[in-house]
């Protein structure tokens, strides 16, 4: 009962707040203003990703006084992530030069995984593997490119909190079938976080994440990744397959713009579901069709491989698969016509 209320006040509190942050951000007029890099076409406020960092800390902070969550979940999610939040909010309000942002990305991952005890032993095709401290270096790096794919995907309206909201919800739906309701309620609360902004977020928004909420969901995500896999090793597996959409299409685009030789840092649009965006010329459409691939394709995936009918590399390749193939159609990483 008291984990219900924590997600009710999780999405209530975004909701309200992210109304604050906008009435706030057109008054002092901080807007995204258009330019040729841009999908949208009308200034817009930014910066309302701050309500999705301060009520999933709070549900955080909650959960861990009522005995949810240890310490080192803790103290991984509300200091990695708030550090991260803090990082791209100074960002938003004024351009931080990308090596400094990148330093403060990787002592960030290098917290996380100090406290949560660096990465879970990972079983492959028959017994779990304990890494050590190539485990925990593998760790680190993987924060780091979730938390900037997550900014790269951010482009469109919808997509990025969309995507926090089903993670959320798959992967506290996994832990709920298997008796772990702590970890559930925790991921229950990040989908009611993230479901608080969407409601001004959702096509045509109202209001923009910013770089702190991107930045914040995508090591929150990441972090909470690496947590499942201290629980067990096919759950680790599965939040790899329901984060598929975000990390093919990010990956491939990356991978193909390095191979010509482009500045990867550089502002572009040339993902998958940017080329798709400009194709159907709806930011709606394409929000839907990612809620259609998550739900009918990488849910059940994941739902396999967490209760034993799956192999979890198998599952990752499987879910992965046709999603290349998706983002190689979308033109993912060509460059922009």
């Amino acid at each position: 009962m008291v984990q219900l209320l924590i997600i009710a006040l999780a999405l209530v509190g975004a909701a309200a707040l992210t109304g604050a942050v906008r009435r706030f951000a057109i008054r002092k007029s901080v807007l995204d203003i258009p330019n040729e890099r841009s999908s949208h076409s009308v200034p817009t406020p930014r910066g309302g990703g701050v309500a999705i960092v301060v009520t999933f800390i709070a549900a955080v902070l909650l959960c861990f006084v009522l005995g949810d969550i240890g310490l080192g979940t803790m103290s991984a999610l509300v200091l990695g992530g708030a550090g991260v939040a803090v990082l791209g909010f100074y960002d938003d309000l004024g351009h931080i030069p990308a090596r400094w942002r990148l330093l403060g990305h990787f002592l960030a991952g290098i917290w996380i995984v100090f406290t949560l005890g660096g990465l879970a032993p990972i079983t492959l095709w028959g017994e779990p593997t304990e890494l050590g401290l190539i485990g925990s270096l593998l760790a680190v790096v993987f924060l780091v490119w979730m938390l900037n794919l997550y900014n790269f995907m951010d482009g469109i309206d919808g997509l990025a909190s969309s995507e926090a909201v089903f993670v959320g919800l798959a992967g506290g739906l996994i832990y709920l079938l298997s008796g772990h309701g702590g970890l559930a309620g925790l991921s229950f609360a990040l989908a009611a976080s993230a479901a608080g902004f969407l409601l001004w977020n959702f096509p045509p928004a109202k209001i923009f994440m910013g770089d702190a909420g991107s930045g914040f969901l995508g090591v929150v995500v990441g972090a909470l990744t690496l947590i499942a896999g201290w629980v067990s090793s096919d759950f680790f597996w599965c939040w790899i397959i329901l984060l598929g959409l975000f990390v093919v299409d990010a990956t491939v685009t990356l991978l193909r713009r390095l191979m010509r030789g482009e500045k990867v840092y550089e502002a572009h649009r040339s993902h998958a579901y940017q080329f798709a965006s400009r194709q159907f010329a709806s930011h709606k459409k394409v929000t839907l069709a990612a809620w259609g691939l998550n739900v009918l394709w990488l849910l059940p995936l994941a739902l396999l491989v967490a209760f034993g009918g799956l192999n979890g590399v198998l599952g990752v390749c499987l879910a992965y698969a046709p999603l290349v193939v998706l983002a190689l159609k979308f033109h993912a990483g060509e460059r922009e016509l």
